[in-house]
């Protein structure tokens, strides 16, 4: 029997597909970040500034961390499922996480945007 597919309920498939997703977008990250610094001899303020003021880098970091938080989120809830047996515990530890890791999105998107 086939469930609803609006339902806000995760399931698998959606999680598999997310986190595969998202450890895409931070490999490339990666890649792209350690490709920088090995390509540039002398890293100063200004090839860092110059860096990061361009459109493309700031939606790219974006990605990055927008990607980062999915990862968390998924990969926390995974974890605390397995570990935390008492669901009360287990929602407020999950609570304060996600909220620690939009907070981290958060500050990164305004350090982020006022270069």
């Amino acid at each position: 029997m086939l469930g609803n597919q609006a339902s806000l309920k995760r399931n698998g498939i959606q999680d598999y597909v997310s986190l595969r997703t998202t450890a895409a977008i931070i490999f490339a990250y990666t890649v792209f970040m350690a490709w920088f610094f090995i390509s540039t001899d002398n890293i100063t303020f200004i090839e860092w500034h110059g860096l990061f003021s361009g459109l493309a880098m700031k939606v790219f970091t974006l990605a990055a961390l927008i990607a980062i938080m999915i990862h968390v989120r998924i990969g926390l809830w995974q974890v605390l499922t397995d570990y935390v047996k008492a669901s009360g515990l287990r929602a407020i530890i999950q609570y304060v996480l996600n909220i620690i890791a939009f907070g981290y999105v958060a500050v990164g998107l305004f350090v982020l945007w006022g270069v």
